[in-house]
C-alpha cells in the first residue's frame, strides 16, 4: 500500500471524496457539537478547482490544498477509518510537504478543531508547531504551521 500514487482528483472521484471525508470526520460530530467544516465542503467545486489529491483504488485518503503567495494551506486531510494505521496519512503529509516545495512555498499552514485532540498529537510529530488558538464562529481551532526552509 505504501507505494500507491497520490494524484489529482477527477470528477469521477467526487463521490469517493465525499464518502471518505464523511467517514473520517463523522466520529467528531458528537464530540465537537457541530458538523466539521470538511463535511460541508463543495467537493465537486474543490475537485474541479484542482485542490483535491487522492490515493487508493478505491480512494482511501485525500488532501485538500490551497496555494497562496507565501504558504500552502492544508484545508483538509482525510483517511478512511478502514485504512487507518496503514501509512496513508503519513504519505499524504509527505505529499503536502513535497507539493509546497514544488510550488516554491516556504511554509504549510493548517488548523484543527481543539476537540480533535488526536490531531494535536500527530501534527507536531511531522514538524508542525502551534501558532495560535482561535474561535472562528462555532469552531474552536488550533492553528499550526510548518516551516520548510529548514529541510
Amino acid at each position: 500500500m505504501n507505494d500507491e500514487e497520490i494524484r489529482p482528483a477527477v470528477a469521477a472521484d467526487v463521490p469517493s471524496v465525499k464518502s471518505v471525508t464523511d467517514a473520517a470526520y463523522h466520529p467528531y460530530v458528537a464530540r465537537i457539537g457541530v458538523v466539521p467544516q470538511p463535511m460541508e465542503a463543495d467537493h465537486a467545486a474543490d475537485v474541479a478547482a484542482g485542490r483535491v489529491f487522492v490515493t487508493g483504488d478505491p480512494v482511501t485518503g485525500l488532501v485538500v490544498l490551497d496555494a497562496y503567495d507565501d504558504h500552502l494551506f492544508l484545508d483538509s486531510i482525510a483517511v478512511h477509518p478502514d485504512a487507518r494505521g496503514g501509512g496513508v496519512g503519513r504519505r499524504l503529509l509527505r505529499f503536502v510537504d513535497a507539493r509546497a516545495r514544488a510550488l516554491g512555498l516556504p511554509e504549510i499552514r493548517l488548523y484543527t478543531n481543539a476537540m480533535m485532540w488526536e490531531n494535536q498529537k500527530i501534527y507536531p510529530r511531522y514538524g508542525y508547531e502551534v501558532v495560535e488558538r482561535r474561535v472562528d464562529g462555532p469552531y474552536d481551532r488550533v492553528h499550526y504551521r510548518k516551516l520548510l526552509n529548514r529541510a
